[in-house]
């Protein structure tokens, strides 16, 4: 075997150890057999919440467990491939083989990211809300690309996604949306995303066809569940009913069912219009209220994460963390880890995982410079 081959094969066989051992293979897999005996008890559904819970973590177990398994018989075949390739001088099956050890590595290395989401909410689901920044239709359009591009993201991840608010835009876009986004790690992989993202092009709304450059902010904050206690005191907040709006048709509500809460202390609003019935866009309402307090008190805990309660308050210049960049040419950079991409089209239909991963490798390590932004 080629010195370079060996070498590609070691640091594969590196990277799956770190997985195997971060994990505690043989830990983990009497806690599966544990789990699975729990469900296969029938008095187990008569907790629904706790049902789940055991299944949620049965389902991880599995999938980590079994993922490493693969990774290993997957190597095992490659170092197979390639021997019969080079006793039979068949160079076709040698770069075979060694390209699945390449497809090995790389898998082995983003699921060590996924290891570093060991946040006390980062297997939640998670809402993810978008808001155009100053600009009117420009602004708004890219709001609209932006929620298009976390819908589709999700998507690729097999993430569920409702959309509980949206704001129209008055000729085009969207002013706002919040989504929920249901999955395991949701929270985890999103929260990078929060902060202020910029758009530079050639304007389709512009006659002359003049360059112009466009902002949207992006929060994501994590649905909580019973393990999460937040007490908010109702004499705090103000609650608004109003008219969901939509784009017309037999969807659109007669009456007043969607509901706005605004906490007075923090300012914090959220709003749903999920639903046809006021008590559930109520209720529902209430939830985001608490997740949004919640992520308020782990910004605080979180000191090196107050960039992103700064990228809030100012939607513009000086607060951005990506450029997307479609004329003169086409790149997207993350300003916070220097990470790029030259097919922004790709990114736009919801290939962002490179960028969400260097983000959550930099905040759990720390390290790194912000980047110099592009033009």
């Amino acid at each position: 075997m080629r010195a370079e081959i060996e070498s590609l094969l070691e640091s594969a066989k590196q990277s799956v150890g770190l997985l195997r051992r971060h994990l505690d293979f043989d830990a983990a897999t009497r806690r599966l057999a544990e789990l699975n005996a729990k469900a296969e008890d029938p008095n187990l559904w008569n907790d629904a919440d706790a049902a789940q819970k055991v299944m949620r973590e049965r389902t991880d177990l599995e999938d980590r467990l079994g993922s490493i398994a693969r990774l290993e018989r997957e190597l095992e075949d490659a170092v197979t491939l390639i021997e019969l390739g080079e006793m039979e001088d068949d160079q076709s099956a040698i770069g075979e083989g060694e390209q699945a050890i390449r497809n090995v590595q790389a898998e082995a290395a983003r699921r060590q990211v996924e290891t570093l989401l060991s946040g006390e909410a980062d297997q939640n689901d998670t809402y993810l809300e978008v808001h155009s920044g100053a600009g009117g239709t420009e602004s708004q359009d890219w709001t609209n690309m932006l929620m298009r591009m976390y819908t589709r993201w999700a998507e690729r991840r097999g993430y569920k996604v409702e959309v509980v608010d949206i704001a129209d835009g008055e000729e085009a876009g969207i002013k706002g949306a919040t989504l929920l986004i249901k999955g395991h790690n949701a929270y985890g992989w999103a929260k990078t995303e929060s902060g202020v993202h910029r758009l530079v092009r050639i304007s389709p709304f512009d006659s002359n066809a003049r360059r112009h450059t466009s902002f949207a902010s992006v929060w994501v904050y994590p649905v909580i569940d019973d393990r999460i206690q937040i007490d908010v005191k109702e004499s705090d907040c103000r609650i608004d009913t109003f008219r969901s709006s939509g784009a017309g048709g037999q969807h659109v509500n007669t009456t007043d069912s969607a509901v706005r809460i605004t906490h007075i202390p923090t300012g914090i609003v959220v709003a749903c219009q999920q639903e046809r019935s006021q008590h559930k866009n109520r209720a529902k309402a209430w939830d985001m209220l608490r997740a949004r307090l919640y992520e308020l008190e782990l910004q605080k805990r979180e000191e090196k994460a107050n960039a992103e309660a700064a990228s809030k308050t100012d939607i513009g210049w000086g607060h951005q963390i990506r450029s997307y960049v479609l004329q003169p040419y086409q790149l997207v950079k993350d300003l916070r880890t220097g990470t790029q991409s030259t097919s922004p089209g790709d990114v736009l239909d919801g290939e962002i995982d490179p960028f969400m991963e260097a983000a959550l490798a930099q905040r759990v390590y720390g390290g790194g410079e912000e980047v110099q932004d592009i033009d």
